[in-house]
């Protein structure tokens, strides 16, 4: 046997063995989900305007805070990368909030490059949000946000629905906090860290532009709030109130995600609502299954992934050839039919005739199931022999159905809703941090066009040819320049092409095919002088960045995934199966600090600590059967 077989075949027993010993008895698998440190200051300073403060929970918190301090003395967005203002203020603000010192020396190289960067002033509109509710900053310097925007019918520009889900669960319930506009005691102030700058929404716009449109239209709210009619404001007031409660899920959170829980509690909060009131107590417990305290320190996830994170096991065990009734895939395909969605969510106001189905990211999150997850489950689903084989089908067929329904206009699949579309959000004066809307992406959309592909494409009589056939073209005319894809939710052009193209070839395209052969040409060119793939979060900036960074575990692995798809054992995928051979741990594993996910482009990145292993043993797998082995791991004990 070849030697480079051979040492894949034992990396991927290796990474096999790692991956079983991961899951939890339920069958669900969850990495962590690593973000900055903005999730864990912010969490300091909602326990103070809560009153809820607990000492040992802010020295923990501060530890860790401490601990993710670079040498400069700044706070990044992602591993290694350039000074975050904003995630930098708040962290001072924090830190401050647990009694460091001003002068101490750590306190002092974060406010100097808090005043060379132009202060808190230039700092994002959140941030500065976060120091109103302190009175650290006067409201009326802020972005205003009326709640009357409730009101407005899902045809009206500028409705909640013309933003994405998790933008439009932050908005409602900031509403209701921008129009009470409350100052608590922070207990200190923060004048060291303000130099006097204009901040950047109130830089003057051209008034023929739509910028300049809607910051007229700031100043008209502004004036609204202060002789807004009683009745018509209580009524919007209490109108966003109940849309907040009835969708806070049953683990207590909003959208399984950080910034709309914490902003829906503050909110209710407000509106009236004790911190012992049920609604607000199974809030504010739900934290803890997001908690990791360990070496001294206290860390939050911002979200959690356990439905993608199973549905790419049970994949990445399928392609290492573990039997389809192997108890593990058994165990993982019980919870996932388990979590499948029921309920009509507010995707259901663009699709209101859509029966529901899919599933969702998290443990909890009914309201918002997601097409990508969707895709891999199905895809998942198919990889086992279950015991209710019914069951298991009747669950495909309405995620299947859903996925096809929730198709936008132009042919291509976004992440939570469809025709998710109205840029014009995207120029209102607090929109500066993240996107707003959710478009159709390349790597969403390869996704459900692999699940409709395997689930045999039109002849199976549940797949529509012509939804199918817009999806390909869509991802045809979406190909970039230089032969890659974009990549909305991982970093960045790798993902985009390492699920377009694997896609596409499921699909019936060719390796000869123009944009498959392209995909495997920009791979060979960007591939690492190791062997290896790496893409640094900053070409969603900068294209300069495209392609170009430290050798990774998932990257190369998705670069594999594309290049085995084409049909390419060559010596380009060789060595990128080295790399993963040579960089493998011990103990199965492979290290990646860096961060590969993404939540808003340019913005907000995930470490997602389960990708380091499902992929590179999914692209092990795959090799190995390209080359012919298709023995099963030696060990596989449940």
């Amino acid at each position: 046997m070849e030697r480079l077989t051979a040492q894949a075949i034992e990396a991927r027993d290796a990474a096999v063995a790692a991956l079983l010993e991961r899951q939890d008895p339920e069958g669900w698998w969850k990495g962590e989900l690593e973000t900055n440190v903005a999730i864990e200051a912010e969490d300091l300073l909602l326990r103070r305007f809560l009153g809820i403060e607990d000492a040992e929970i802010t020295r923990l918190t501060a530890n860790w805070i401490r601990s993710s301090q670079r040498s400069d003395g700044t706070w990044a967005t992602f591993y290694e990368g350039p000074p975050d203002l904003s995630v930098t203020v708040e962290a001072y603000t924090a830190l401050r909030l647990a009694g460091d010192p001003v002068d101490a020396s750590h306190m002092a190289k974060a406010r100097e490059f808090i005043l060379d960067a132009g202060g808190l002033e230039r700092s994002r509109v959140f941030t500065r949000l976060w120091l109103a509710l302190f009175g650290e900053w006067r409201w009326e310097d802020l972005p205003a946000l009326a709640p009357e925007v409730v009101l407005l019918p899902s045809w009206m520009p500028l409705n909640i629905y013309d933003f994405a889900c998790w933008a439009r669960q932050t908005i409602v319930p900031l509403t209701i906090v921008g129009t009470v506009r409350p100052a608590r005691d922070l207990g200190f102030a923060i004048d060291e860290i303000r130099t006097g700058a204009t901040p950047p929404e109130r830089e003057p716009a051209p008034k023929r532009s739509w910028a300049g449109a809607l910051k007229g239209l700031d100043a008209v709210l502004h004036r609204y709030h202060r002789i807004a009619p009683g009745v018509v404001r209580r009524r919007a007031l209490a109108t966003a109130e109940q849309w907040i409660l009835d969708r806070q899920e049953a683990d207590g959170c909003w959208g399984g995600i950080q910034p709309p829980w914490v902003y829906s509690i503050m909110a209710l909060h407000l509106r009236g609502y004790a911190v012992d009131h049920p609604v607000l107590a199974r809030a504010i417990a739900g934290f803890d299954r997001y908690t990791i305290v360990e070496n001294d320190t206290r860390r939050i996830e911002c979200c959690q992934s356990p439905v993608w994170d199973t549905a790419l096991s049970v994949v990445a065990l399928a392609d290492a050839d573990i039997a389809p009734d192997h108890p593990a895939m058994v165990r993982a395909a019980d919870w996932l039919l388990d979590e499948e969605v029921g309920v009509a969510g507010d995707w259901a106001v663009r699709r209101p005739d859509l029966a529901p189905g899919g599933w969702a990211f998290e443990f909890d999150n009914d309201n918002y199931p997601d097409l990508d997850d969707t895709a891999e489950v199905v895809l998942a689903l198919d990889r086992v022999s279950h015991n209710d084989p019914v069951r298991a089908a009747g669950a495909v067929r309405r995620g299947v159905a859903w996925a096809q329904g929730m198709q936008s206009r132009d042919g291509g699949y976004a992440a939570f809703d469809a025709d998710n579309t109205r840029y014009l959000t995207e120029k209102l004066p607090f929109c500066d941090f993240g996107e707003v809307v959710d478009p159709p992406s390349a790597d969403v959309t390869a996704h459900v066009v692999e699940m409709l592909c395997h689930e045999g494409g039109p002849s199976a009589g549940t797949v529509d040819a012509a939804r199918l056939a817009a999806a390909i073209d869509w991802l045809l005319a979406h190909q970039e320049a230089d032969g890659s894809w974009f990549g909305r939710w991982g970093a960045n052009h790798l993902y985009g092409t390492g699920a377009v193209v694997p896609a596409l070839v499921v699909a019936g395209l060719g390796p000869d095919h123009p944009a498959i052969a392209a995909a495997v040409t920009w791979l060979h060119e960007v591939q690492n002088h190791d062997g290896g793939w790496g893409e640094d979060l900053r070409s969603y900036t900068d294209d300069a960045w495209r392609g170009r960074g430290p050798s990774t575990a998932s990257q190369t692995a998705w670069a594999l995934l594309a290049l085995l798809a084409a049909g390419d054992t060559g010596p380009a995928t060789r060595r990128g199966v080295e790399w993963l051979v040579d960089n493998q741990r011990g103990d199965g594993n492979w290290d990646e600090p860096e961060f590969t996910g993404t939540g808003f482009p340019g913005d907000f990145y995930i470490n997602y600590h389960l990708y380091r292993l499902t992929f590179p043993l999914t692209a092990l797998g795959r090799y190995l059967r390209a080359v012919g082995v298709a023995a099963p791991p030696a060990s596989t004990s449940s």
